[in-house]
């Protein structure tokens, strides 16, 4: 790839383009957000595959019971979006995480994703949106190395810069994968949490008022997330950050409307969870600002329309 074109590939696609999203969920709520949105967007993300990941929290009793949990989540949120033509493109990820930067964890999903790639080139790179653990894109690039040159990742993991540390859960969960992520060469987005996109937050009102009684997707989107912020906020004032959208979003960042962003030195994910400087390494692009009312607004009336009947 010429340095032109990496630096085109760290711009927002003006055209439509080919996707595939992996993601962990089941993990929390936000994911079905994301899935959603992509959903309602495919007149320029064309959708190609989703690729599940391993999370290990209280929802899991492993990572491979993570990644099999939102492997049926995906299944799940696609009947309820009247999307069942595209579950013959869902692949199970990887049972468990990196164990050293050299060493792919071959699944599905990894696989699904060298075999695509493949089809693709600089001047027409296929992109991969990370919403979970980068374990099955890192595994990807382990087993095929020219896969930088034909794809554009688009991560939300991480928290800033200025945060102090880098351990979001995300990163945390296998740091070995960030840094082949990071350090790979691939052109790459990236969505910091703390300090950046818990900006997008929204509140049981909001989601009441945009969402509710306008279609079965709506509904659980709503149901499901006013009961994870009771299960721990109940009786106080809460807001709910729906992290994962804005990766979906920022392909959809034409003229800044999204959100704001600036080329950095690739940073390097430390196993003490803190980034390390290089100045000499080749730039990424950071995500600084999230615009939430004009996402927000995005996100609320696209999902509030009618489901399209298949």
């Amino acid at each position: 790839m010429t340095t032109e074109q990496f630096y085109r590939n760290l711009e927002v696609p003006d055209h439509p383009i080919d996707v595939v999203l992996d993601t962990d969920a089941y993990n929390e709520i936000d994911d079905q957000f994301a899935i959603a949105y992509l959903l309602k967007n495919q007149d320029k993300l064309r959708i190609k595959g989703f690729c599940a990941a391993p999370f290990f929290n209280e929802n899991s009793s492993s990572p491979e019971d993570g990644m099999e949990r939102s492997y049926q989540e995906i299944l799940k949120l696609l009947s309820l979006a009247g999307e069942d033509k595209l579950k013959n493109v869902v692949y199970r990820g990887s049972t468990g995480y990196l164990p050293d930067e050299t060493t792919p964890v071959e699944s599905e999903a990894a696989e699904f994703m060298t075999r695509l790639a493949a089809q693709y080139s600089p001047e027409n790179p296929l992109y991969i949106i990370a919403i979970g653990a980068i374990t099955n894109v890192a595994s990807a690039f382990l087993l095929s190395p020219a896969m930088k040159e034909s794809t554009v990742v688009v991560w939300l993991g991480g928290h800033s810069l200025e945060y102090g540390h880098s351990g979001e859960f995300n990163m945390q969960q296998d740091v070995a994968a960030a840094r082949v992520l990071f350090g790979c060469g691939v052109p790459l987005i990236q969505l910091p949490c703390c300090g950046v996109v818990d900006h997008f937050s929204t509140t049981r009102y909001e989601l009441e008022h945009w969402l509710s009684g306008k279609n079965p997707l709506a509904d659980y989107l709503v149901k499901n997330t006013i009961a994870a912020a009771e299960s721990y906020a109940a009786g106080i004032a809460w807001s709910r950050v729906i992290w994962d959208v804005t990766a979906v979003a920022w392909l959809l960042n034409e003229r800044g409307r999204f959100m704001n962003s600036r080329l950095i030195p690739a940073p390097i994910p430390e196993y003490d969870h803190r980034y390390a400087a290089a100045p000499e390494r080749h730039p990424i692009r950071y995500v600084h600002t999230i615009h939430r009312d004009a996402l927000m607004t995005d996100l609320f009336t696209k999902l509030a329309a009618p489901l399209q009947k298949a």
